[in-house]
């Protein structure tokens, strides 16, 4: 049934409420009206009018106003008709109905608005005779027709109390309607009537309602209404049991929300909501962005989610934080690379002297890039000693070719999720450390710095080395995945450059994808260019010196290099810099006034005597002492090896923390003396009845690694024969059980080591002589080497 609502409405929204008349005989005399056969047309649109009933209509369309206005003048009788589709708003004939009611004007009031509003009852049926006029509105000749007269039989009385009952259950179930509508029904007496109201007040639709109007017979008319009564019961019963298994089933959560609305509709009322302003920024922001489908999908979820949440709930800075993350990151978001290859070049000469294959290797990059306009980056790794510039290089390329600069540093990491990301659900989580440099440059395409990835940690609680797998395969990079953000990333575009100083503490697959470039130590000549250039403005600068007039030469530059540091790098050397500069200071404050030049006895006085001398490789040592050289992961080292003959049963002893591959050098040195003692006039017995010990200074490092096999194999020879090793004299190589000598690796750092110690003549193998190619002349000059491809070119060579 209808909701009883009296509310007078625009005839626009048609929404209208029947009254009952006053007097329910009046439906006796309908019949007896007077109707004259021409009579004005009213179309309705959205219900369809019965006789005896009342309705309240408001009249808007002027042709309607027109034809009210006239009949009220006239005998207040108009033909009411109900229109075929009710959104048309200027219907022909064709557009109404052909059967309708002659309706009285009982009631005609000028609104203030201009509009009309009139209380009609309907009178008696008829229809469409001839249309006699449409202008200025419609006019018809109508055919009346005969109302049938109830049947006094129990058949149709029981028809008319089944009516009764199935509108009373209706109005029950109905808790908008009230229950007084019941009592009313229950009062009506004339059966016709009965069936006109119910009728006017069913919810049905309109050509339903036309259809009983247009029925001839009273009891088809009733048949036709109780069928469409226990259809509307049968909803209203199902709309009931739904509405209380709803109510059952309203936990706190649904009544909290229901408050919640609720309490945004009274924010709305007293000036809005900041969480719904924070929704609405989001949702700017997003606009601007070029989210990839996934993710505006994940976002839009993310909104509705928000949008239903109260920001004093716990998972609300959950889901905000997951979409402020999502609109932070710079999806497809480039920065344009710089293809000038000369300014390129010359930047990255300018911020760092030497370390020429690197340069080359990006100057590559570049021309690549400007040729094919698009390029997977490939993933460097610099391994070098420290301090000697590696990270601070990946800044120089980043200016270089005009990107972002990014850098986080991997060591002592020990959790995947710092590189993956921790699940959104944990309290405290947070992307990983690759999102969030992303996040911070804004960049899709920067260059990352991944600082010191040798030293990534690998305990119980993860191993992070194996989650950068994926970050650093130019094959999966592309569809990268983080937890906190549960979406693939792009990361192909992203220059990566990692940095170690021992590439045997890279586990094995990582280190298969990285483009291993070996960085070596400086020599004495870089050291001191790198020190005007760089160290030495830097220090000025940094102690107030800056506009101060005073020369270091490059003769003091170097005696600070070489007796008072021993490092591959320039770190130790800034440090010492740093020192002079204070003291320079303190000077110019406390007596007004600076030296114009810094001499090598000033530089003594303020760092004090020479740390280190190369006096210890110019004594004449005794038989048994041969220089070796080593390579460590702060460069290379000058390593003395000591060999000492005693009374005893021919035992071996070594000393000096040595490994295991050491220890089985020695041996193979033994036993290829011992195979071969004629050959170099050595008595046997001497193997029997003698104590050989072999020991390595400083005692506290460890050492290993096959590189000493012929300095051992010429300090056993120098102690057996009695024969003293050349001095100024250093060698590096393996040995064999044949008398072969193998090459061995870190040669530009032993090299360098040797020059540094002031040795003139080093020993090496033949097949080493490509590694000593590699070197500048420049820095290797004074030095003699000698190629060597067995053990009995090197006694010859070794032993005086």
């Amino acid at each position: 049934m209808k909701e009883t609502n009296f509310l007078l409405r625009p005839e626009d929204d048609m929404d209208f409420m029947p009254i009952i008349p006053l007097n329910e005989n009046d439906s006796d005399t309908l019949h007896d009206v007077e109707v004259p056969k021409e009579l004005p047309i009213l179309p309705l649109r959205n219900t369809v009018l019965f006789p005896g009933v009342v309705l309240p209509i408001t009249v808007g369309r002027d042709k309607s106003i027109k034809a009210v206005n006239d009949a009220y003048k006239a005998d207040k009788l108009i033909g009411v008709l109900a229109q075929k589709d009710s959104n048309v708003e200027d219907p022909s004939i064709n557009d109404l109905e052909n059967v309708g009611t002659v309706a009285r004007i009982v009631k005609l009031i000028k609104m203030p608005d201009g509009g009309t509003t009139v209380i009609i009852q309907g009178k008696r049926r008829f229809k469409i005779g001839a249309i006699t006029s449409d202008d200025p509105y419609f006019k018809a000749q109508v055919v009346l027709l005969q109302e049938e007269e109830a049947p006094k039989d129990q058949d149709f009385e029981a028809y008319i109390s089944n009516i009764k009952d199935l509108a009373t259950q209706i109005i029950q179930l109905s808790p908008n309607i009230p229950s007084e509508a019941g009592v009313i029904l229950k009062n009506i007496e004339n059966p016709s009537f009965l069936i006109h109201f119910i009728s006017s007040n069913l919810n049905a639709d309109l050509h339903e309602k036309q259809q009983v109007l247009e029925l001839q017979h009273i009891k088809a008319r009733a048949d036709l209404l109780m069928q469409l009564l226990q259809r509307e019961l049968q909803f209203a019963e199902l709309k009931n049991k739904l509405t209380n298994k709803t109510k059952t089933e309203l936990d706190k959560q649904q009544r909290d929300y229901f408050l919640q609305q609720q309490l945004k509709s009274i924010k709305d009322e007293l000036g809005g909501d900041s969480n719904e302003r924070e929704v609405k920024e989001m949702q700017k922001k997003a606009e601007g962005k070029k989210l990839p489908p996934a993710a505006k999908e994940l976002f839009k979820k993310g909104i509705e989610k928000l949008e239903r949440m109260h920001p004093s709930t716990p998972d609300y800075s959950v889901v905000y934080n997951h979409l402020d993350l999502m609109l932070d990151l710079p999806w497809e978001e480039y920065t344009q690379d710089l293809y000038d290859l000369k300014k390129a070049k010359k930047i990255l000469d300018h911020d760092h002297y030497g370390m020429n294959k690197v340069k080359e290797r990006i100057l590559e990059y570049l021309a690549v890039l400007k040729l094919k306009g698009d390029m997977k980056s490939p993933i460097l790794c610099f391994i070098g000693p420290p301090g000697i510039g590696k990270t601070s290089l990946g800044k120089s390329i980043a200016n270089a070719i005009g990107r972002k600069y990014v850098r986080f540093s991997l060591g002592g990491l020990h959790d995947e999720s710092e590189i993956r990301g921790h699940r959104k659900t944990y309290i405290g989580a947070m992307p990983g450390r690759v999102l969030q440099s992303l996040r911070k440059v804004k960049s899709s395409n920067p260059v990352m710095i991944l600082d010191e990835i040798d030293k990534v940690g690998n305990d119980g609680r993860g191993d992070p080395s194996s989650a950068l797998l994926e970050v650093l395969d130019p094959e999966q990079n592309h569809t990268f995945y983080d937890n906190y953000l549960e979406l693939e990333y792009d990361l192909s575009k992203v220059l990566f450059v990692a940095t170690a100083n021992d590439i045997n503490h890279i586990q094995p697959a990582l280190r298969d994808r990285l483009e291993i470039i070996d960085l070596s130590g400086y020599a004495i000549e870089e050291k001191a260019e790198i020190a005007k250039r760089h160290l030495v403005p830097k220090q000025q600068e940094a102690h107030g010196l800056k506009n101060m007039k005073f020369k270091i030469s490059d003769t003091v530059l170097e005696k600070i290099i070489q007796d008072y540091t021993r490092e591959s790098g320039v770190r130790e050397l800034d440090r010492q810099l740093a020192s002079i500069m204070r003291y320079q200071a303190k000077e110019f404050a406390m007596k007004g006034k600076l030296k114009p030049t810094l001499s090598p006895g000033d530089v003594q006085k303020i760092l004090g005597k020479s740390r280190y001398s190369n006096d210890i490789y110019k004594v004449a040592n005794m038989p048994g002492v041969a220089v070796g050289l080593a390579w460590t992961y702060v460069g290379g080292d000058i390593l003395f090896i000591e060999t000492s003959l005693s009374d005893g049963k021919g035992e071996l002893k070594l000393t000096g923390n040595l490994g295991n591959v050491m220890k089985e050098s020695a041996m193979t040195a033994l036993t290829y003396l011992q195979s071969n003692a004629k050959k170099y006039n050595i008595d046997l017995e001497i193997f029997n009845k003698k104590t050989l010990h072999i020991h390595v200074p400083e005692g506290a490092v460890p050492k290993d690694g096959p590189s000493a096999g012929i300095t051992m194999m010429s300090s056993i020879a120098s102690a057996i024969l009695g024969k003293r090793v050349k001095p100024y004299l250093a060698m590096t190589g393996e040995i064999t059980l044949r008398g072969q000598v193998l090459p061995v690796g870190g040669i530009k750092e032993k090299i360098l080591a040797a020059k540094r110690a002031g040795l003139k003549e080093i020993i090496l193998c033949w097949q080493n002589e490509k590694d000593i190619q590699e070197i500048d002349s420049a820095f290797i000059k004074g030095l003699k080497f000698h190629y060597v491809k067995t053990m009995q070119q090197v006694i010859d060579l070794a032993l005086v």
